[in-house]
């Protein structure tokens, strides 16, 4: 029975009475998605460097809001429009002892593209360094290729490994097998691994090597629970401390029991609609004679126009949401102001142009979303399903568990899948170079475009926008890049995710606009 049912039948108040105290010690976390591996150099995924960063460190770190700050690195400056000198950080220690030198970050940017059969590889966030050198052991000096000045926020997604407990006998050292058994899982932060029961737990201990502020707990847990209403059942029987993305239907109802803490933060975290514009036939198209209709422009804009965004925020979300025009929300940098809002729902309109580009009769086609690892990822799939019907674009959705989705997904077996993609940089540069860019991965341009969306002008501004160091003239070239890209329909943004924490009084946490849990960020409040 869902929680909600409970909720709304009176039996909360008595599920929270029996719920008993976790010793203080342990911090035990419910998460919605399983990390697809330990290797942080292997998927650029959320889940994933929610891990990473509980054992490894970035040389800058980003704060809730995602401004740049010190992390392995305690200070950077450019040297020239090319250059940035990083100073490292003095008498920082591995979770085995060993110290950090500049040669751990070295090997780690290097192991990067080593790894093999990456979904989404980290090349994203290499793919504008030409070099890095060694100055001396707590000095590094890197060139990017051209002008860069988003380096210091590429640099926040590289977890920095110990270049002797990664080595190896193959190209990458470690491999991704070895890592995901713990074998070369050393890092230097806050906790060390301890074991990885797939699909119950995994643990970690506190590092006492740890170069900063004492961690707050001598163990720490993630347990993967995909339903939202089985999370929020075991925060209140005590199983775990903490959960993210409590069901929306049940977020009022907990505000207002003191016996846990809510945590909201507006999120960069843009939901949309992927579609396959390159296929002839694309996978899950039917009734055009194996045509793929959405290459027509016309065909993309009747599905967006079909779309009624605030309802899917209201109805289906609960209200914990943001309709979406764009890649990020107005009036975050790079978003022009004509694209703060989306536009209205016009399914007439919608009809017109699918009988324009010749499928007055619609099609059918397959939505793929993932089950569990976005919030009401499924019924918000469901629910566009029917908006494209109500058109005459039959559609069904094909919702399954996070990793089968991914894996299905980067194998381009849909013509139509829900995504979503948080910016590393607070601005639309990121997810463009990703989603939008022409997909070449050896060059980490286009890792997350499964619409196959190409565009040679597109490219040729987001190149001249990321070499623009001056952020008042980078400003307008990248607010030109969403004007065009969201003109073409490119991709479909649907609504941005409110980020929601949920946990037992006692527990705060900063909140976090990437959506991670991030177990630095959780502190002891009276």
């Amino acid at each position: 029975m869902k929680l909600t049912k409970l909720i709304n039948r009176g039996l909360l108040a008595g599920l929270m009475m029996s719920a008993s105290p976790v010793m203080a010690e342990t911090m035990t976390i419910a998460l919605k998605t399983e990390p697809s591996s330990l290797d942080p150099h292997y998927h650029s995924l959320t889940p994933n460097y929610q891990m990473a960063f509980t054992v490894f460190e970035p040389l800058v770190k980003q704060d809730g809001d995602q401004v740049a700050k010190p992390g392995l690195a305690e200070s950077w400056r450019m040297i020239s429009d090319r250059e940035w000198e990083f100073v490292l950080r003095k008498d920082v220690k591995f979770s085995d002892g060993s110290s950090f030198t500049a040669d751990d970050f070295l090997f780690s940017y290097q192991r990067i593209p080593k790894v093999p059969n990456s979904p989404t590889p980290l090349t994203l966030f290499t793919r504008n360094i030409e070099k890095v050198e060694v100055v001396d052991p707590l000095k590094i000096r890197i060139t990017t290729r051209k002008a860069y000045p988003l380096l210091p926020a590429d640099l926040a997604y590289i977890p920095v490994m110990s270049s002797k407990a990664s080595a190896g006998d193959v190209p990458e050292g470690k491999t991704t097998t070895q890592l995901n058994s713990g074998d070369g899982l050393v890092g230097t932060g806050q906790y060390k691994f301890v074991s990885w029961s797939r699909g119950s737990e995994i643990v970690y201990e506190r590092n006492d090597t740890y170069w900063g502020d004492k961690p707050l707990f001598d163990k720490v847990v993630y347990k993967p629970i995909t339903n939202s209403a089985a999370r929020v059942a075991a925060l209140m029987s005590g199983g775990v401390d903490m959960v993210e993305d409590p069901p929306t239907d049940d977020v009022a109802a907990l505000k207002k029991n003191d016996r846990f803490n809510i945590v909201e933060k507006p999120s960069s975290r843009v939901i949309f609609i992927a579609l396959d514009q390159q296929g002839e036939p694309s996978p899950g198209i039917t009734g055009t004679d194996g045509k793929n209709p959405l290459k027509d422009v016309r065909v993309r804009k009747a599905l967006s126009l079909a779309l009624d965004r605030q309802a899917i925020v209201d109805r289906v979300m609960g209200g914990v949401g943001t309709p979406a025009a764009s890649l990020l929300p107005y009036p975050m940098y790079g978003t022009p102001e004509d694209l703060a809002k989306p536009a209205a729902a016009d399914p007439e309109q919608a009809r017109a142009l699918l009988t324009e580009a010749g499928y007055p009769n619609g099609f059918q086609m397959v939505l793929g979303s993932p089950s569990g690892r976005y919030v009401n990822d499924s019924q918000v799939a469901q629910t566009i399903a029917a908006l494209w019907t109500r058109i005459g674009v039959k559609t069904t959705v094909d919702a399954v568990a996070p990793p089968i989705f991914f894996k299905n997904r980067d194998a381009f077996q849909y013509s139509a899948s829900l995504g979503g993609w948080a910016s590393a940089t607070g601005e639309t540069s990121s997810p463009m170079t990703g989603l939008l860019a022409t997909r070449n991965v050896p060059l980490g341009q286009g890792t997350g475009n499964y619409s196959r969306y190409a565009n040679s002008a597109f490219d040729e501004k987001l190149q001249e926008a990321i070499a623009t160091t001056d952020d008042a003239k980078r400003r307008p070239l990248v607010e030109e890049l969403g004007r065009m890209a969201m003109s073409d329909y490119a991709l479909l943004p649907v609504q941005f995710e409110t980020s929601v924490w949920a946990m037992r009084k006692g527990l705060t946490y900063e909140g976090r606009a990437d959506q991670m849990i991030l177990i630095e960020g959780v502190s002891k409040v009276d």
